[in-house]
């Protein structure tokens, strides 16, 4: 139930909770204030309403369940609720209404705005638009709606709802990036009282849930010193990736030895490192990280020699060199064949 109100010259006084036996009934009491230039008003042809959620009472079409007991015209709202059920629990905010005045009484602090949507889960680049509102019960005094952070522009709107009471709303408008994952975003409404204090309200705070593409880091590297090859991988992704290593040419499992480490950069990173230990026969062969996820995956190449370790591109080009010159050899080799072979034969 509402206790005080948000202007200092109209309020409401009625107990803030009030218990009930199930199946009886319960009276609420209720009396109020205006200001003194509507007190002429106050005559038969005033209503008192009762709203949670929705209008759940008009005095001016009396239902058996609810009752107004006082009179209006002497600022009496008391009112008697009827065959209490357990659906009956909930928050009731009580509304005058007499010529030229139409009040909705709300408690001294006034209610959180709300967030819409309450939950967030987009993809990177997708346009966002959240949208916060909050009652405007004095509208020489409407709430200020503040987005923070601030991660884009905002539009503001003075609304009115079907049953005639306004609204302030706010609109934030952004592009969902990578950055903007796992950040809280909250809208607070500034109320300014007629005697210029002022009272705050924040809206339930919202988590953003940016899935984003998987990478591969730039610092992802191989390094190979007189024995073993050490090789790290750095990948970033939402939801989290998983990383694997993998070989073109070789089972890892038939290596002599290796060893796997991987730790966690955040909630959307991880590094993976790799050491082995290289076959003496070995000359080249291509060591790749995958990383993955439900969205999807990438893969970063590493061409090995006993020379040494290159990424991909510089990889490629390292990998052909070997390849013609491993031809112009059999090459050479065939040839002296044929021409040993020629010698014989004429002999």
């Amino acid at each position: 139930l509402s206790n005080g109100a948000l202007c200092q010259v109209f309020e409401v006084i009625a107990p803030k909770s009030i218990e009930a036996l199930s199946g009886s009934c319960v009276t609420i009491p209720c009396s109020f204030n205006i200001e003194k230039k509507y007190k002429k008003y106050l005559d038969n042809t005033c209503r008192a309403i009762w709203i949670s959620g929705s209008v759940v009472f008009d005095s001016a079409d009396q239902t058996r369940n609810i009752e107004l007991t006082g009179i209006l015209k002497d600022k009496d709202c008391t009112t008697t609720l009827n065959n209490i059920v357990s659906e009956t629990s909930k928050e009731y905010w009580f509304r005058l209404e007499l010529t030229g005045l139409k009040c909705n009484f709300l408690p001294a602090d006034p209610p959180s705005p709300t967030l819409t949507p309450s939950k967030l889960a987009v993809k990177e680049g997708t346009t966002v638009s959240l949208k916060c509102s909050a009652p405007a019960p004095c509208l020489s005094h409407p709430p200020n709606l503040t987005w923070t952070p601030g991660l884009g522009d905002s539009q503001e709107t003075l609304q009115e709802t079907w049953d005639k009471t306004k609204v302030k709303t706010s609109v934030l408008n952004f592009t969902a990036s990578h950055l903007h994952h796992g950040k809280t975003i909250s809208c607070t409404a500034t109320y300014n009282r007629q005697d210029g204090s002022t009272v705050s309200s924040v809206s339930r705070s919202l988590t953003l849930n940016i899935s984003c593409e998987l990478i591969i880091l730039s610092t992802s590297v191989c390094t190979k010193t007189a024995a073993p090859l050490n090789c790290s991988c750095e990948t970033k992704g939402n939801p989290p990736p998983i990383l694997q290593w993998h070989s073109d040419e070789l089972s890892l499992n038939h290596l002599d030895n290796f060893a796997l480490n991987k730790e966690h950069m955040n909630d959307t990173g991880l590094r993976s490192f790799i050491t082995v230990s290289l076959p003496q026969e070995r000359g080249f062969f291509t060591l790749l990280c995958r990383s993955s996820n439900s969205l999807g995956s990438v893969t970063q190449r590493f061409y090995v020699s006993n020379l040494g370790c290159l990424n991909s591109a510089e990889g490629l080009s390292l990998k052909v060199l070997y390849s013609l010159y491993l031809h112009s050899i059999y090459l050479y080799l065939a040839f002296l064949f044929f021409f040993f072979f020629s010698i014989s034969f004429c002999t």
